[in-house]
């Protein structure tokens, strides 16, 4: 810094230009010329409410898939809700609604509050984020949305304008997702469908290649006949070991009871060979096991396609309905008083910051003044 420089920058003139002229500045703004502005509130949750009418349908859907059917609500959708507030799709609507820059360019004086009516789409948007602001309480789920007017009427029209499009928006994504959940949930059903249809087809090709009706019934009722042929021979060879006991071999009672015990014999064998045999090349047992399989094949398919369908009705009934809400805690209020500007607060400011300014550079210009004296 120069000598003449120094001698321009005198303490007066610091004075006037870095507190007395600001504050005065301020103070004309703040008592005269700053617009007031309405601030109306209002306090909202989001709901899920298939959470909450939960139908017999979904319920079955439920224990299917292993749930109870209904969940607690995460911080998703109010996150989601929250950054919805201040986009730029909200402001669009509202402005097509309520000629936003209109209203907020009005109060020509104030320069600095008031919007320029061609300001530009992105700084419209930042002017709309300090307009409508949105406070989460991440403990209660709880969303406050402030909304700011320059008139009472208007600032309580635009927050319920602003919970309106909001609530609109949330149930058309969530209508969205049920209606692509349904496509998908078609698409399921009819594969479930032709699978099952497959597995039937391959039950009856079975049964029609091999001649049997059921080879486990068949299997089962040879097993019972084996057991009960050799439940008699006991019997019979007990009896004929009696007879024996005080009857010679070629007497007729024994001839009788040894004929009987060869016939029971033969039958066992005729059943053993029959349970063993094959049937078209392959043993009862193996189409037995085959057979087995078909059917686990067959149920599961069937199982499947239920499922399907139960996921396909929900899926519907979602599409149908209204599956999110805004549950108001606190409707938008109407103001009665200005809260902004807060003009004591304000201008208590703008002094601290000009006292700041002017004691660090007066401070500065006194040092430099001594150095170079």
């Amino acid at each position: 810094m120069n000598l003449n420089a120094l001698k321009f920058v005198t303490p007066a003139r610091l004075t006037w230009s870095l507190f007395v002229i600001p504050v005065a500045l301020a103070t004309l703004y703040y008592s005269a010329v700053a617009a007031d502005r309405y601030a109306s509130v209002t306090v909202v949750s989001v709901r899920d409410m298939s959470a909450t009418s939960v139908s017999s349908t979904s319920a079955s859907v439920a224990a299917l898939l292993g749930g109870s059917g209904s969940a607690p609500i995460s911080l998703a959708d109010t996150f989601f809700v929250q950054n919805y507030v201040q986009s730029m799709d909200l402001l669009q609507k509202l402005d097509k609604r309520f000629n936003l820059r209109a209203h907020y360019s009005a109060p020509r004086r104030d320069l600095i509050y008031r919007l320029n009516p061609e300001v530009r789409r992105e700084d419209f948007l930042a002017y709309f984020r300090n307009r409508v602001q949105v406070s989460l309480d991440e403990y209660s789920g709880l969303l406050t949305i402030e909304v700011q007017g320059f008139e009472p009427a208007f600032a309580q029209k635009l927050a319920q304008a602003v919970l309106e499009e909001t609530e609109r928006f949330v149930n058309e994504n969530a209508h969205r997702v049920a209606r692509e959940r349904m496509v998908f949930s078609e698409g399921e059903v009819q594969r479930a469908a032709a699978l099952e249809q497959k597995a039937h087809a391959a039950v009856l090709a079975f049964q029609t290649q091999h001649k049997l009706l059921d080879p486990l019934s068949q299997a089962t009722a040879n097993s019972t006949l084996t057991a009960a042929l050799q439940a008699t021979q006991a019997k019979q060879e007990a009896d004929l070991k009696a007879a024996l006991s005080y009857m010679s071999e070629d007497s007729l009672q024994v001839r009788s009871l040894r004929g009987q015990l060869e016939a029971t014999k033969a039958q066992i064998e005729v059943e053993r060979l029959r349970a063993t045999g094959a049937v078209n090349g392959t043993q009862l047992p193996a189409l037995a096991i085959e057979y087995q399989s078909l059917l686990t094949r067959a149920a599961f398919a069937s199982d499947e396609h239920k499922t399907a369908l139960l996921s396909l009705e929900q899926a519907r009934l979602d599409a149908s309905r209204k599956l999110k809400t805004l549950m108001v805690m606190e409707p938008p209020t109407l103001p009665d008083l200005p809260v902004y500007p807060r003009r004591l607060v304000d201008w208590f400011t703008v002094v601290a910051v000009c006292g700041m300014i002017f004691t660090i550079i007066r401070l500065v210009h006194a040092t430099i003044r001594e150095h170079q004296d």
